[in-house]
C-alpha cells in the first residue's frame, strides 16, 4: 500500500478506511492532502476487496477546512493561479461524490467549510453529539463555491441559504434535523454506529452497490417521462441478467446467504 504523509489508509474486512491525519492543524487540507485523498480514493475503487469507504479524522476534529498557511499563499495568487488552485479541491469533491463505491463520513469535533464539503460529498454521514458545523467563508470575505453544490444537494437550497449567508455555527442535532448527517451518536458510541451502517452496506452485492450509485447519479436533473422509465427498465434488466443478480435471487429462494457476504 502507498505511503502517505497526510493520511492513514487501511483495508479491513471489506472496508477501505481513510483517516485525515494532520491533527496538529485540525486536519485542515493542503495541496498534499488533496493529492493524497485522490490517490487513496483511486486505490479503494480499484481494490476488489473494498466494498465501502469510510473517511474520518484523527485527533479532536474531523476537518477544519483549508490550511491557514495555504490560504496565505493563495492571497498572493493572480486569477489564473487561483482558478488552478481551486480546481484541485473541486475535482477532489467531484471524485468523492462520484466514487464507484459507497462512502461514509465519520464526523466528530468540527466540520468547517471544506470539511462540510467532504462530508456532503459522501453518500452517508454520521456525527457525534458534540460535533459542530459551519460554512464560515463569508466571514473571511470568501464564498463556499466548490463545496456549494454538495451542501445544496445535502440540505436543500432553503437551508443552505441561511448557513452560507450567516456563517453561523450549528450543532449536530441541527445537522441531523436538516439532513446534513444521517445519524448522530454519543462520542463513545460513534464507531459502533458507523460499524452498524457499514455492516448493512456490505450486505449488498458489490456490483449492485456500484450500479445503484450510477443509477442515483442518472436521476439528477431529469424529469419524470418515458425516457427515464425506459432507462430504469434497462438498468434493472442488465442487473437481473448479471451473475451477481442471479446469485442474489437464487440465494434468496434457497434461503441462504449470497456468496458476497463477508463472514466474521
Amino acid at each position: 500500500m502507498a505511503k502517505y504523509k497526510t493520511l492513514e489508509v487501511d483495508i479491513q474486512k471489506g472496508i477501505g478506511i481513510i483517516w485525515l491525519n494532520r491533527p496538529s492543524v485540525r486536519n485542515a487540507f493542503n495541496d498534499q492532502m488533496i493529492v493524497e485523498l485522490n490517490g487513496a480514493l483511486d486505490l479503494m475503487e480499484s481494490h476488489d476487496s473494498v466494498r465501502a469507504i469510510v473517511i474520518g479524522g484523527r485527533g479532536k476534529v474531523f476537518c477544519a477546512g483549508a490550511d491557514l498557511n495555504h490560504m496565505k499563499s493563495v492571497a498572493t495568487f493572480d486569477f489564473e493561479q487561483n482558478v488552478a488552485d481551486s480546481n484541485k479541491l473541486a475535482k477532489l469533491l467531484l471524485h468523492l461524490h462520484m466514487a464507484k463505491k459507497p462512502t461514509l463520513a465519520r464526523v466528530h469535533g468540527h466540520a468547517i467549510a471544506g470539511g462540510m464539503g467532504i462530508l456532503s460529498a459522501c453518500d452517508i454521514a454520521i456525527a457525534s453529539f458534540e460535533a459542530e458545523f459551519a460554512l464560515s467563508e463569508v466571514r473571511l470575505g470568501l464564498i463556499p463555491a466548490t463545496i456549494g453544490p454538495y451542501i445544496n444537494a445535502a440540505i436543500g437550497s432553503r437551508v443552505a441559504r441561511r448557513y452560507m449567508l450567516t456563517g453561523e455555527r450549528f450543532s449536530a442535532a441541527e445537522a441531523y434535523r436538516v439532513g446534513l448527517v444521517h445519524e448522530i451518536a454519543p462520542m463513545d458510541k460513534l464507531d459502533e454506529k458507523v460499524d452498524d451502517v457499514l455492516s448493512s452496506l456490505i450486505q449488498g452485492g458489490p456490483r449492485s452497490l456500484q450500479a445503484t450509485k450510477k443509477l442515483l447519479h442518472s436521476f439528477v436533473g431529469r424529469s419524470f417521462n418515458e425516457s427515464l422509465a425506459n432507462d430504469t427498465a434497462k438498468s434493472i434488466a442488465e442487473v437481473r441478467a448479471s451473475d451477481e443478480g442471479r446469485e442474489g435471487i437464487n440465494s434468496f429462494l434457497e434461503k441462504r446467504l449470497p456468496s458476497w457476504v463477508i463472514g466474521d
